[in-house]
């Protein structure tokens, strides 16, 4: 059985004040290219991985294989099951870039094996077995989507996606998804994106990952963030980004993503950035992308061009060299595709 999933942009978090009474939410999108295909079979002994020839990153295999590992453990304990099942990891894309891999491998392991198990008539008939169990609750299952649900519906649904956080009677404090045990929030609509504006992905070779120990002092330094940011987003969001996409304005949408990186925690991620990062964003936006911004902690910046796609393209290649990759994809508005 092989899984495909997509990757994602995550534009924002929304509310890191917590001053009316929720925290997190965010908006994302989904976007065709990079990749993750894994393939999974069940066999005997434990959990094993194997990946591509063509995979040799040793940051790639040892974050795949940890996150592969830890998914399995938790759904299989879950279900208090011992099985063995093996991995291959076909392709797959640079951890820690701002893209969502960490979220997109350990979905697709929990529902390649829950997929195994449905056809296994032991595991079938446990009491706590949901042989239609919902992608949200995987998560909550393997311990993801704790501030965050972008990556989750990323996974389900594709397409544009905002998300609902978290209520202060379920989560009290600012943590990131790695610190954080409350269930993954409440989606509160995916949208399709227009198929005829393009993306322009752009990843520097830059140290900008933001894990562990680090990304949770970072929440306790920033946090909150000022309240009439949170608002000011939030107006932007329901009254601008959203209407501008659903009437297919790529230039009133794209100005609002550019408003967008000078609020709240966005505003915390991209003052944290080398300068590289930052100067590429200014020269896709004067090569004419309608809305440029950053993904997550970064490094990876994302521009939302049209006509003027080669422009901005060969800008960001300019800017980068040989010192990190530049492509061009589509919003994917779906999620995983299983084939058996």
């Amino acid at each position: 059985m092989i899984i495909k999933t997509p990757s994602r942009l995550h534009m924002t978090l929304i509310d890191l004040n917590g001053e009316y009474g929720r925290l997190d939410g965010g908006i994302g999108l989904t976007i065709a290219k990079p990749n993750l295909v894994l393939k999974g079979e069940p066999s005997k002994g434990n959990i094993s991985v194997d990946f591509n020839s063509h995979i040799t990153d040793k940051n790639i295999r040892d974050t795949c294989n940890e996150k592969i590992l830890s998914s399995a453990s938790k759904l299989l304990s879950y279900y208090g099951i011992k099985r063995g099942f093996h991995f291959t990891v076909e392709e797959f894309y640079p951890p820690h870039s701002g893209l969502g891999s960490g979220t997109q491998i350990s979905l697709a392991t929990a529902k390649l094996i829950h997929e195994h198990l449905k056809k296994d008539q032991y595991a079938s008939k446990l009491d706590n077995f949901d042989s239609e169990i919902s992608i949200s609750n995987l998560g909550k299952i393997i311990g993801r989507g704790g501030t965050s649900g972008i990556g989750i519906f990323s996974f389900e649904h594709g397409g544009f996606i905002i998300d609902g956080g978290h209520s202060l009677k379920e989560k009290k404090s600012f943590s990131p998804s790695s610190a954080s045990t409350a269930k993954p929030p409440s989606l509160i609509g995916t949208y399709n994106f227009p198929k005829e504006w393009d993306i322009v992905i752009a990843i520097p070779n830059a140290d900008t990952s933001v894990t562990g120990m680090k990304e949770l002092d970072l929440f306790k330094k920033y946090c909150p963030v000022p309240k009439r940011d949170v608002e000011k987003l939030s107006h932007l969001i329901l009254m601008n980004l959203l209407p501008f996409l659903l009437e297919k304005d790529i230039e009133s949408f794209g100005n609002v993503i550019n408003h967008i990186q000078n609020l709240g925690f966005k505003k915390v991620e991209i003052d944290l950035q080398p300068e590289k990062v930052k100067s590429l964003m200014a020269k896709m936006h004067e090569a004419g992308a309608y809305g440029v911004g950053m993904s997550s902690f970064g490094p990876t910046v994302y521009a939302i061009t049209c006509e003027n796609t080669t422009e901005v393209y060969n800008s960001a290649k300019e800017a980068i060299g040989n010192d990190g990759i530049v492509f061009i994809t589509k919003a994917q508005n779906h999620g995983y595709e299983l084939q058996e």
